[in-house]
């Protein structure tokens, strides 16, 4: 995992996190636990995703499925090598899964997941996976701002 990043790499990485983050409020706004993803390609977002778990009823509907489906129909191929994966927590064994099978470039999130995390966290799926395929990982970018968003999602709950 990459822990100190060019100034300049910061702030764009805080650019689209705080994308991802607006997704992320979206989701919880509709009563979802608040996680965003953004896919960006080029400058550009070509993918949007927040939890939409309870609404679809459906357990596989994550932001980061859900925001690299909207980005593989996209392009020209549903691979996504060039392409970022901002998400506001670490992603868990399935969205890894999604990223590598999606052969996402790199990944950037905000907080980590010390139950479920699947990047950093509870295990390290994304390196040395039997695809062979190489993915970045950024971790911690606005991880407070992150973590504050679900914290205060679950205090409200209680």
């Amino acid at each position: 995992m990459s822990d100190s990043l060019l100034p300049h790499d910061f702030r764009s990485h805080e650019h689209w996190l705080r994308e991802a983050i607006n997704e992320a409020k979206l989701a919880a706004s509709k009563g979802e636990v608040p996680v965003g993803a953004v896919v960006v390609h080029d400058g550009r977002i070509i993918g949007r995703g927040h939890n939409q778990v309870e609404s679809l009823k459906d357990p596989t509907a994550h932001a980061e499925i859900l925001a690299i489906g909207a980005a593989g129909g996209q392009g020209e191929s549903w691979r996504l090598d060039d392409a970022t994966l901002y998400v506001t927590l670490e992603p868990c064994t399935m969205c890894s899964g999604a990223v590598l099978l999606a052969r996402v470039g790199r990944v950037v999130f905000g907080a980590a997941d010390p139950r479920a995390g699947a990047v950093a966290s509870t295990a390290r799926l994304l390196e040395g996976n039997p695809y062979q395929h190489g993915v970045e990982i950024v971790g911690g970018i606005l991880a407070e701002e992150c973590s504050a968003l679900l914290k205060d999602f679950f205090r409200d709950k209680r």
